[in-house]
């Protein structure tokens, strides 16, 4: 049976954007979005058979960190979407620093209706993200959608055992992924009902317990800055966002909230 969801408004994914493009976001997650960070996408890459041959669509591409380290690292061809314009603009200016734009590409668009037609990907890649949409079963589809018979699709996300509990909501936790985190088994049951398959799992649980770390030394490193007024981060509740860490640390050390790569293939036809 797929997993039960409820379809939000596009204002709120505007929102959402809106959220992963502020300062606060920036300062506390750096260039990678993500726990693992770049370690983690080239073992995104690796299993899904990345070459100079491949064409891959990065959904939710951020400020485009992860899809300008696939193509220098595996040579192929990248076009990254993203929901925020600042965003886009920012990774199409660093592609063409890089001297990478003839490769890679960046276009804002929705996750939920993917521009472009069927069949064209040999790979889909989303990191951290797809939690995040309001209408999963939609996105799942339309990944298999634009990906070619045989093609793959590698996700990477939040996970979790137990209805988390209240501390692990809020802005903190939004930008941590970690607010619509999902149990393991929905993902792979979005995909199965979206006609992936040949499913597979890997545990990259100590990568969130890292990232959460780090946030908390980042948090209290901003609050120094922030009491020294040295930066300014207007309605930061930075006792709620301590405890949102500390109760993220918990429930990564009990089992209850996790991270992970699902990988599939679309069956050929």
């Amino acid at each position: 049976m797929k997993p039960a969801e409820i379809t939000i408004p596009a204002e709120v994914k505007q929102c959402c954007a809106n959220l992963y493009e502020s300062d606060f976001a920036k300062l506390l997650l750096g260039d990678s979005f993500h726990p693992g960070a770049l370690k983690l996408t080239e073992r995104l890459g690796q299993l899904l058979q990345l070459s100079q041959h491949s064409r891959v669509l990065d959904v939710a591409s951020g400020p485009g960190t992860s899809a300008l380290f696939l193509a220098e690292r595996f040579g192929c061809e990248i076009v990254g979407l993203d929901y925020g314009t600042q965003n886009i603009e920012q990774a199409n200016a660093e592609a063409a620093e890089r001297g990478l734009s003839a490769r890679v590409r960046f276009e804002q668009a929705d996750a939920e209706a993917i521009p472009f037609p069927e069949a064209v990907f040999d790979a889909v890649i989303c990191e951290c993200a797809f939690c995040t949409f309001p209408n999963k079963s939609r996105a799942a589809s339309e990944f298999m959608r634009v990906l070619k018979p045989g093609g793959r699709v590698g996700i990477s996300d939040l996970t979790r055992t137990v209805e988390l509990p209240g501390d692990l909501e809020g802005l903190l936790a939004w930008i941590s992924c970690i607010a619509d985190a999902q149990p393991i088994e929905s993902y792979v049951e979005w995909f199965r009902c979206a006609g992936l398959g040949r499913q597979a799992t890997e545990s990259h649980d100590e990568a969130l317990l890292e990232m959460v770390r780090q946030i908390q030394a980042k948090l209290l490193a901003a609050e120094v800055m922030k009491g020294l007024k040295k930066i300014d981060l207007p309605g930061i509740d930075f006792a709620a966002a301590k405890q949102m860490a500390k109760g993220a640390i918990t429930a990564v050390r009990q089992g209850q909230l996790g991270y992970a790569i699902i990988t599939g293939e679309k069956p050929q036809q």
